[in-house]
């Protein structure tokens, strides 16, 4: 109970300055058509409800089972089955998230249907379950993360330079969709769970950084569609 009251509140405190601003500006400046306003109000309350539910969700099943995944796999001592799942993982769970696919919605009707919005959700799924993959490898040999880092962006610019302009600000809107609100608790718990029994739970630090990772991928795999389209 006290942890449904805190998401509810949480929540409220979220929306309720978008809100506020919104309404002083159609009284003072904007003055939208009224229908327009009450559907913003309406669509402010379905948006609160969801939330609601969907952070209970995360906490109550995406968190916990991520943990116990990441944990589960570890216990296997199997690297090769580590990673495997790891980049499965990656790949469905970005596929499932909402921000992806309005992105490729939006492309894809930008681009009058040049870049297919099912080509854009595949290839920014696979450039997160590759960078889900080499994190778990970097946990489990203990690889510094700037060196990744380092090797990932420099990849990142090399590749800009071969790749059409308007493909550019879309692969690091792709990186930017993946940090969105399914992908981001999923694959932070599974890198936990993967670091509590791989190094023990006072190491569970360098379970972290695994979102950072992820977010190269979509870039470089979206710069390399730009390269393919191009």
């Amino acid at each position: 109970m006290d942890n449904i009251k805190e998401t509810v509140l949480e929540v409220i405190l979220s929306i309720l300055p978008i809100t506020v601003v919104i309404t002083i500006l159609q009284f003072t400046l904007v003055w939208l058509p009224l229908e327009m306003f009450l559907q913003f109000l309406i669509g402010v309350l379905m948006v609160g409800i969801g939330l609601i539910l969907f952070l209970l969700g995360v906490n109550i099943g995406l968190l916990p089972v991520g943990e116990m995944i990441g944990s589960a796999l570890s216990k296997t001592k199997m690297v090769w089955l580590i990673v495997f799942f790891g980049f499965l993982l990656g790949l469905v769970v970005t596929i499932a998230e909402p921000d992806v696919r309005v992105l490729a919605s939006q492309v894809d009707q930008v681009s009058g249907g040049a870049i297919p919005r099912d080509i854009l959700i595949i290839a920014v799924a696979l450039g997160v379950g590759i960078f889900v993959a080499i994190a778990m490898l970097r946990i489990i040999f203990n690889i510094n993360i700037i060196y990744i880092l380092a090797v990932g962006y420099s990849l990142v610019f090399l590749l800009a330079a071969f790749t059409p302009s308007h493909f550019v600000p879309i692969s690091f809107d792709s990186g930017g969709v993946t940090t969105g609100p399914l992908t981001v608790p999923f694959i932070l718990s599974l890198g936990v769970g993967v670091v509590t029994v791989m190094k023990g739970k006072t190491s569970t630090s360098d379970g972290f950084g695994l979102v950072a990772l992820a977010s190269i991928g979509p870039i470089l795999s979206v710069l390399i569609l730009g390269v393919i389209y191009g």
